[in-house]
């Protein structure tokens, strides 16, 4: 018998796995497909490659500006795939050779709960004292007429060594279709970014998304807000889209995109071991990330939520710790969020519409990346830092960049509220000048109405 079997072999039962062996435990991992998982071997990893191509090709056409005369002669998307893959393979060797070093033993194959503290392989009953359900994610793809000939999927993106004239992106006009947008625009689409919506973005504060699709849209992105895809019909040069929205629109594109993904919880037979599901799919868990069963745990994207992979892997070490006997709670507060878009976004905690929703009295600061020294002196100065604070003491309830380095720079705030610094505190804390992080205490002075690079107010 095992101490801990791991269900899914991604980030988060990586992470689950190897935290159980270091606790002393005997661990088993089960891996249906690759080891990696979405964001390994389709999601982070593969987009990030991409996205570093576009940054590059962008800093080439803008080289001029700093002095130095550079012309793009060529792409050649087949290297950005192989380039990918490669280094999606050597995470995936690394990852494997570090579940070996740990002494966790790999199961290839197929997993079903049979009931508590049992697993079924390949008809092959195997038994735990505890459970890690880590199974991520997976494509979904709408039932709209005439989807299915039209879509192509984030998988494909990152496979193309040619891309289409034109794309609708479809979806929630979230992270990941925002992220699409942007880089298929990069690379030369026309882009139709669609949202069901007000605005893009709608789960983060309304001034990132304002300030996000101002970007895009000076990029060439075309924004639908408040539209829904009805219906594609074939066309002979590629795909005609009804929209319904504020008024009947008719979109011509050579491609849809579908990104959306839901939790992969499906045929593990969850519900005949009792693990109650949400409306999405996504499994039940508490704040010590057990499910409705005893000694099941669950993490990352099979919870539901903002399905993200440093999120799965976090809660890997609380699940793991939890699963060999802790009591840990796991801080859902404390998640950040991260959008490589040109210019990136960083961001945690409630936004200020959030905050206002629950009642709380807030106080906000707000500083411009455009007189950021460092931002100023490379060019790079679209975007903000705000900052959400509680108004009688001081707390910081939320942070949200937009501009350069943002996906770096949150991880500034979730120490911040991790350790529970108030505003004052971060307000009269140092950094090195010039730097991105300076707009950080900035934007805190600025909370508490002495910022000293902003006019009076």
């Amino acid at each position: 018998m095992y101490d801990v079997i791991v269900i899914g072999g991604g980030p988060g039962g990586y992470a689950a796995s190897i935290r159980a062996s270091q606790l002393g435990g005997k661990v088993a991992l089960i891996e249906a497909a690759e080891i990696g998982g979405t964001c390994v071997n389709r999601g982070c990893i593969p987009s990030k490659v991409w996205l570093g191509a576009a940054d590059l090709l962008k800093k080439i056409k803008t080289a001029h500006e700093f002095g130095i005369k550079a012309s793009v002669e060529g792409l050649d998307l087949g290297a950005i795939v192989s380039r990918k893959s490669g280094v999606a393979n050597d995470i995936r060797m690394g990852m494997g050779g570090l579940l070996g070093n740990n002494g966790v033993e790999v199961i290839t194959g197929r997993a079903v709960l049979t009931g508590p503290g049992e697993v079924l392989v390949d008809e092959q009953t195997q038994e735990a004292k505890a459970i890690i359900l880590a199974t991520g994610s997976i494509l979904d793809i709408p039932t709209i007429s005439g989807i299915e000939d039209a879509a192509m999927t984030t998988d494909q993106v990152f496979d193309m060594t040619e891309p289409p004239d034109s794309v609708l992106v479809w979806g929630s006009a979230g992270p990941i279709e925002v992220e699409m947008a942007s880089l298929l625009n990069d690379f030369g689409c026309k882009v139709y970014l669609i949202a069901e919506s007000r605005r893009i973005l709608p789960m983060e504060d309304g001034d990132t998304s304002q300030r996000i699709a101002q970007s895009l849209r000076e990029q060439g992105v075309e924004i639908l807000p408040r539209y829904s895809l009805k219906g594609v019909q074939k066309t002979d040069v590629g795909y005609d889209c009804a929209l319904e929205g504020p008024e009947p629109k008719t979109v011509s594109v050579q491609k849809v995109l579908v990104s959306a993904r839901k939790p992969n919880t499906a045929r593990l037979g969850l519900e005949e071991a009792g693990v109650s599901l949400k409306d999405d799919g996504g499994i039940h868990v508490n704040d010590q990330l057990e499910t409705t069963v005893k000694g099941i745990y669950a993490i990352g994207d099979a919870t539901g939520g903002w399905m993200l992979s440093h999120a799965a892997s976090s809660m890997a070490v609380v699940a793991a710790e939890n699963a060999m006997g802790g009591g840990k709670t796991y801080p859902h507060h404390l998640i950040p969020r991260g959008i490589w878009t040109s210019p990136q976004v960083g961001s945690v905690g409630l936004s200020e519409e959030a905050a206002e929703d629950q009642g709380m009295d807030v106080e906000v600061g707000d500083f411009p990346y455009s007189i950021n020294g460092l931002a100023m002196a490379r060019g790079e100065m679209a975007g903000a830092v705000k900052v959400v604070t509680d108004a009688k003491f001081g707390a910081i309830l939320g942070v949200h960049i937009v501009g350069s380095n943002a996906t770096e720079l949150v991880g500034e705030a979730v120490m911040a509220m991790q350790l529970e610094a108030t505003v004052n505190e971060l307000a009269n804390s140092i950094r090195v000048h010039p730097t991105f992080s300076e707009s950080v205490v900035d934007a805190a002075r600025d909370a508490k109405s002495w910022a000293l690079y902003l006019p009076k107010r």
